[in-house]
């Protein structure tokens, strides 16, 4: 489905920021499907009527089974500019996770060291530094339960791949649907409930503080959450 004034969660002339469904995916890959990238810039093409095309710079991303906000740059300034923000760590990231497997402790701080395999794309995580390993960092804290589902909202300090997929799971909480870390059975959507609810940090360009919201995905489940906004 092509991008809509309805998918917008925040857009200047520096910034646009996109409320991703689960299954998109933000870059092209092998599988050859329409990226996001793509999809906005035909939709920031068509709005300001730019026949040759816009400038996207891709300043994060995010998995494609996972939903939530996902932040471009429509400038190269800005691109610049956003990605030193998320290098020195100077955003603060949101995510709600639902599992089934309550937590033994109920908030904390994870801590692992990483290593992806590129060609089975699965990461493996270890409790002490490894060769080739990237050190993940995470506080978590649960939120609710709703059912026979616990809601944990989840605060990465680092961004390695599919890092909070796997750190959830090294406790005995693998996210619903992701049976790639874990949990008995997959999606028939292709999705996880993962949903990367909040992005704070300072404008590239105004210094003024941005806060970004992404509302939960209409899709049969994340609806019994709805009432913990």
């Amino acid at each position: 489905m092509p991008i809509t004034d309805k998918d917008i969660l925040f857009e200047d002339n520096h910034l646009i920021a996109i409320n991703k469904r689960a299954g998109d995916i933000v870059q092209v890959d092998e599988t050859g499907d329409e990226p996001l990238d793509e999809q906005v810039k035909k939709y920031i093409a068509k709005k300001y009527d730019k026949p040759n095309g816009a400038f996207l710079g891709v300043v994060h991303r995010l998995d494609r089974p996972v939903s939530g906000v996902i932040l471009f740059a429509k400038t190269s300034k800005a691109l610049e500019r956003m990605n030193a923000v998320f290098k020195n760590r100077e955003v603060k990231k949101t995510y709600w996770a639902v599992v089934k497997n309550k937590p033994e402790v109920e908030a904390g701080t994870l801590v692992h060291w990483l290593v992806k395999n590129p060609q089975k794309n699965v990461v493996t995580y270890y409790k002490t530094e490894v060769a080739g390993s990237q050190r993940a960092e995470l506080s978590y804290r649960l939120v609710a339960q709703v059912g026979e589902y616990y809601l944990i909202e989840v605060n990465p300090l680092t961004g390695r791949s599919h890092q909070i997929r796997v750190q959830l799971s090294s406790m005995g909480c693998p996210i619903v649907g992701d049976n790639k870390y874990g949990y008995p059975r997959g999606s028939r959507k292709g999705s996880i409930c993962l949903h990367a609810r909040r992005l704070q940090f300072s404008h590239p360009v105004k210094k003024e503080p941005v806060n970004i919201f992404a509302k939960l995905p209409v899709d049969g489940f994340w609806e019994r959450f709805e009432n913990l906004l």
